[in-house]
Protein backbone atom coordinates (compact mmCIF):
# COMPACT_ATOMS: atom_id res chain seq x y z
CA UNK A 1 0.00 0.00 0.00
CA UNK A 2 2.11 2.71 -1.67
CA UNK A 3 0.16 6.06 -0.33
CA UNK A 4 0.04 8.98 -1.27
CA UNK A 5 -0.53 8.87 -5.09
CA UNK A 6 -1.42 11.04 -8.05
CA UNK A 7 -4.99 11.59 -8.90
CA UNK A 8 -4.28 12.02 -12.81
CA UNK A 9 -6.94 11.88 -15.97
CA UNK A 10 -5.54 10.22 -18.72
CA UNK A 11 -7.18 10.95 -22.36
CA UNK A 12 -7.07 9.11 -25.29
CA UNK A 13 -8.55 8.23 -28.70
CA UNK A 14 -8.80 10.51 -31.36
CA UNK A 15 -10.98 14.16 -30.49
CA UNK A 16 -14.59 14.03 -32.25
CA UNK A 17 -14.10 10.52 -32.92
CA UNK A 18 -13.58 8.15 -29.46
CA UNK A 19 -11.40 10.53 -27.47
CA UNK A 20 -12.13 9.43 -23.74
CA UNK A 21 -11.43 10.12 -19.79
CA UNK A 22 -9.99 7.76 -17.74
CA UNK A 23 -8.94 8.63 -13.66
CA UNK A 24 -5.69 6.63 -12.67
CA UNK A 25 -3.44 6.74 -9.32
CA UNK A 26 -1.69 3.94 -10.48
CA UNK A 27 1.13 6.03 -12.28
CA UNK A 28 4.75 6.82 -12.23
CA UNK A 29 8.02 7.41 -13.56
CA UNK A 30 10.24 4.88 -14.87
CA UNK A 31 13.26 6.75 -16.17
CA UNK A 32 14.69 10.51 -16.89
CA UNK A 33 17.26 9.18 -19.90
CA UNK A 34 14.98 8.31 -21.89
CA UNK A 35 11.92 10.12 -20.22
CA UNK A 36 9.33 7.28 -19.73
CA UNK A 37 6.43 6.62 -17.02
CA UNK A 38 3.82 3.97 -16.48
CA UNK A 39 -0.33 3.49 -16.07
CA UNK A 40 -1.63 0.52 -14.79
CA UNK A 41 -5.33 -0.08 -16.06
CA UNK A 42 -7.73 -3.07 -15.57
CA UNK A 43 -8.50 -4.74 -19.34
CA UNK A 44 -11.83 -4.12 -18.62
CA UNK A 45 -12.28 -0.15 -18.79
CA UNK A 46 -13.61 1.44 -21.76
CA UNK A 47 -10.22 3.16 -22.37
CA UNK A 48 -7.76 0.04 -22.05
CA UNK A 49 -8.92 -0.81 -26.14
CA UNK A 50 -8.92 2.59 -26.77
CA UNK A 51 -5.19 3.03 -25.92
CA UNK A 52 -4.17 -0.44 -26.79
CA UNK A 53 -5.58 0.54 -30.58
CA UNK A 54 -3.75 3.78 -30.83
CA UNK A 55 -0.56 3.11 -28.46
CA UNK A 56 -0.43 6.31 -27.06
CA UNK A 57 -2.49 8.07 -24.40
CA UNK A 58 -1.85 11.93 -22.42
CA UNK A 59 -0.89 11.69 -18.82
CA UNK A 60 -3.28 15.22 -17.28
CA UNK A 61 -2.20 15.99 -13.35
CA UNK A 62 -5.20 17.57 -11.89
CA UNK A 63 -5.49 20.25 -9.12
CA UNK A 64 -8.02 20.47 -6.43
CA UNK A 65 -10.50 22.63 -8.77
CA UNK A 66 -10.87 19.68 -10.85
CA UNK A 67 -11.78 16.77 -7.88
CA UNK A 68 -15.59 16.43 -8.68
CA UNK A 69 -14.43 16.01 -12.53
CA UNK A 70 -11.73 13.78 -12.12
CA UNK A 71 -13.60 11.69 -9.66
CA UNK A 72 -16.64 11.61 -12.38
CA UNK A 73 -14.06 10.43 -14.85
CA UNK A 74 -12.74 7.52 -12.26
CA UNK A 75 -16.56 6.24 -11.68
CA UNK A 76 -18.35 6.03 -15.01
CA UNK A 77 -17.74 4.56 -18.44
CA UNK A 78 -16.64 6.11 -21.47
CA UNK A 79 -19.26 3.34 -23.12
CA UNK A 80 -22.47 4.93 -21.48
CA UNK A 81 -21.42 8.75 -21.59
CA UNK A 82 -18.86 11.70 -22.91
CA UNK A 83 -17.25 12.36 -20.25
CA UNK A 84 -16.01 15.70 -21.66
CA UNK A 85 -18.83 16.77 -22.02
CA UNK A 86 -20.33 15.79 -18.58
CA UNK A 87 -17.47 17.45 -17.01
CA UNK A 88 -17.06 20.26 -18.63
CA UNK A 89 -13.16 19.48 -19.22
CA UNK A 90 -11.81 21.02 -22.83
CA UNK A 91 -10.25 18.17 -25.28
CA UNK A 92 -7.04 20.26 -26.73
CA UNK A 93 -6.15 18.79 -30.16
CA UNK A 94 -2.21 16.97 -28.76
CA UNK A 95 0.75 18.39 -30.26
CA UNK A 96 3.22 15.28 -30.38
CA UNK A 97 0.25 12.41 -29.86
CA UNK A 98 -3.35 11.89 -31.91
CA UNK A 99 -5.36 12.42 -28.25
CA UNK A 100 -6.69 15.19 -26.84
CA UNK A 101 -5.10 16.80 -23.57
CA UNK A 102 -7.12 18.25 -21.12
CA UNK A 103 -6.91 22.58 -21.48
CA UNK A 104 -7.83 22.84 -17.64
CA UNK A 105 -4.90 20.75 -16.49
CA UNK A 106 -1.52 22.36 -15.09
CA UNK A 107 0.86 19.85 -16.74
CA UNK A 108 -0.22 17.19 -19.47
CA UNK A 109 2.63 14.55 -20.65
CA UNK A 110 2.15 13.11 -23.61
CA UNK A 111 3.40 9.55 -24.23
CA UNK A 112 3.48 6.53 -26.95
CA UNK A 113 3.20 3.34 -25.37
CA UNK A 114 6.11 1.01 -25.96
CA UNK A 115 4.97 -1.88 -24.24
CA UNK A 116 2.07 -3.89 -22.01
CA UNK A 117 2.97 -6.01 -19.68
CA UNK A 118 0.54 -8.04 -18.17
CA UNK A 119 0.59 -7.89 -14.44
CA UNK A 120 -2.97 -9.52 -12.95
CA UNK A 121 -5.90 -7.47 -12.43
CA UNK A 122 -3.97 -4.37 -14.23
CA UNK A 123 -1.88 -4.31 -17.38
CA UNK A 124 0.86 -1.88 -17.17
CA UNK A 125 1.55 0.56 -20.52
CA UNK A 126 4.92 1.42 -20.13
CA UNK A 127 5.42 4.54 -22.41
CA UNK A 128 8.02 7.31 -23.67
CA UNK A 129 7.47 10.78 -22.78
CA UNK A 130 7.52 12.48 -26.48
CA UNK A 131 6.00 16.21 -25.28
CA UNK A 132 4.93 17.84 -22.12
CA UNK A 133 2.51 20.81 -21.91
CA UNK A 134 2.96 23.03 -18.77
CA UNK A 135 0.94 25.78 -17.53
CA UNK A 136 3.45 29.08 -18.66
CA UNK A 137 2.80 30.61 -15.30
CA UNK A 138 3.56 28.00 -13.68
CA UNK A 139 7.24 27.71 -14.75
CA UNK A 140 9.89 29.41 -12.71
CA UNK A 141 11.68 31.88 -14.75
CA UNK A 142 14.77 31.37 -13.03
CA UNK A 143 14.63 27.64 -12.19
CA UNK A 144 12.80 26.27 -15.01
CA UNK A 145 11.01 24.37 -13.12
CA UNK A 146 7.67 23.54 -12.56
CA UNK A 147 6.01 25.37 -9.30
CA UNK A 148 4.08 22.49 -7.50
CA UNK A 149 2.34 24.72 -4.75
CA UNK A 150 1.50 26.92 -7.02
CA UNK A 151 -0.53 24.91 -9.03
CA UNK A 152 -2.89 23.54 -6.66
CA UNK A 153 -2.14 19.73 -7.46
CA UNK A 154 -4.45 17.09 -6.35
CA UNK A 155 -3.14 13.69 -4.81
CA UNK A 156 -5.30 9.91 -3.87
CA UNK A 157 -4.83 8.12 -0.32
CA UNK A 158 -7.38 5.44 0.36
CA UNK A 159 -10.09 6.77 -1.53
CA UNK A 160 -10.01 10.56 -0.89
CA UNK A 161 -8.47 13.39 -2.74
CA UNK A 162 -6.36 15.56 -1.27
CA UNK A 163 -4.86 19.06 -2.24
CA UNK A 164 -1.40 19.25 -1.83
CA UNK A 165 0.13 21.47 1.00
CA UNK A 166 3.56 23.49 1.64
CA UNK A 167 6.73 22.70 0.88
CA UNK A 168 8.55 21.08 3.20
CA UNK A 169 12.46 21.16 1.86
CA UNK A 170 13.98 20.60 -0.92
CA UNK A 171 16.40 17.89 -2.81
CA UNK A 172 19.31 17.22 -0.57
CA UNK A 173 18.21 19.98 2.23
CA UNK A 174 18.84 17.35 4.82
CA UNK A 175 22.52 17.81 4.05
CA UNK A 176 22.80 20.77 3.04
CA UNK A 177 25.57 22.53 4.94
CA UNK A 178 25.22 26.35 6.77
CA UNK A 179 26.16 29.07 4.73
CA UNK A 180 27.96 30.53 8.05
CA UNK A 181 31.60 29.24 8.28
CA UNK A 182 32.22 26.98 11.37
CA UNK A 183 34.66 29.79 12.62
CA UNK A 184 31.91 32.32 12.95
CA UNK A 185 30.09 32.94 16.24
CA UNK A 186 26.78 32.75 16.09
CA UNK A 187 25.32 35.12 18.87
Amino acid sequence: MVYTLPAALVSCGIKDVDANLLTVAWTGTICTNPPMLYISVRPERHSYNIIKRYMEFTLNLTTASMARATDFCGVRSGRDCDKWAETGLTPVEGVAVGCPYVEQSPLSIECHVKDIIRLGSHDMFVADVVNVIAESSLINPETHAFDLAAAGMMAYSHGGYYALGEKLGHFGFSVKKNKRSNHQNPK
